[in-house]
C-alpha cells in the first residue's frame, strides 16, 4: 500500500512540473531558455568537476604508475628507426665500406616443460 501512495505522489509531482513547465514557456518564454540554459550549464560544470575528480582518483594508483613506466621503457626498447633521407650522389662522400653491427639477440625467457603424453592410438585402424 505504501508502494502505491509513493507512486501516487510521484506522478503528482511529474505532472505540477509538466503544468509549471507550459504555464512559463507560455508566458515568458525569454526567461523560460534562460533558465534552462542556466540548469544545461550547471549540470555540465557538476559533470565536469566529477569526472576531473574521478579520473585524477585512477591515475594516482600505483598500478597504473608501474604501467606507465612499463609502457616508456617499452618504448624506449622498441623504438623505430628514424627514416634516412635520401641524397644525390654528388653530395654524399664516398666513405669505405662500412660493416653493419651485429645486434645482440635477447634471450627468450620461455622454456619448455615436458609433459607425458599418452600415444594416440591411430584411428584410422578400427
Amino acid at each position: 500500500m505504501a508502494r502505491n501512495k509513493l507512486s501516487l505522489l510521484f506522478f503528482v509531482i511529474i505532472g505540477f512540473a509538466i503544468v509549471g513547465l507550459f504555464t512559463q514557456l507560455f508566458t515568458n518564454p525569454g526567461g523560460f531558455f534562460k533558465n534552462i540554459l542556466i540548469m544545461v550549464g550547471i549540470g555540465v560544470v557538476i559533470a565536469a568537476i566529477i569526472y576531473f575528480v574521478m579520473t585524477r582518483s585512477k591515475t594516482s594508483t600505483n598500478d597504473m604508475k608501474k604501467y606507465k613506466k612499463a609502457v616508456r621503457q617499452s618504448k624506449a626498447k622498441y623504438k623505430a628507426d628514424k627514416p634516412v633521407s635520401f641524397k644525390s650522389a654528388t653530395n654524399k662522400k664516398q666513405a669505405s665500406p662500412i660493416k653493419k653491427k651485429r645486434t645482440k639477440r635477447s634471450t627468450n625467457h620461455l622454456r619448455v616443460i615436458e609433459g607425458n603424453k599418452t600415444k594416440r592410438k591411430d584411428r584410422a585402424s578400427f
